[in-house]
């Protein structure tokens, strides 16, 4: 049986957005391309330079606190770590920490959503 086109398109719609950034980073690294948006430089090329080198494109996910749902948010922090349970626990216990470091935007979005969503926290630096 051969996979469709549309049957590949079902499945990426249906995965969340970690998921999917961790696919895309797969693709990335199997194929040894880039699914970054090519820069393009104008007349005005310094002004453009500038902008690029201010935007920051590496961000740090720090949970600030822990809420009441102490369970589910460690139950989160594993997932999107892969920590074993006591460094997960240790982890979120003790807060204010570095969930991680140095993922996109969109990867960040999508932890604070998890985390928050589970009653921790997030701060994005």
């Amino acid at each position: 049986m051969a996979v469709t086109k549309e049957d590949v398109i079902d499945f990426i719609a249906n995965m969340t957005v970690l998921e999917l950034s961790v696919l895309i980073k797969e693709l990335e690294e199997k194929f040894g391309v880039s699914a970054a948006a090519p820069v393009a430089v104008a007349a005005a090329g310094p002004v453009v330079a500038e902008a690029a080198a201010e935007e920051k494109t590496e961000f740090d996910v720090i949970l600030t606190s822990v809420g009441d749902q102490k369970i589910k948010v460690i139950k989160e922090v594993r997932a999107i770590t892969g920590l074993g349970l006591k460094e997960a626990k240790d982890l979120v216990e003790g807060a204010p920490q570095t969930v991680k470091e140095g993922v996109s935007k969109d990867e960040a979005a999508a932890i604070k959503k998890q985390i928050e969503e589970a009653g921790g926290a997030i701060e994005i630096k």
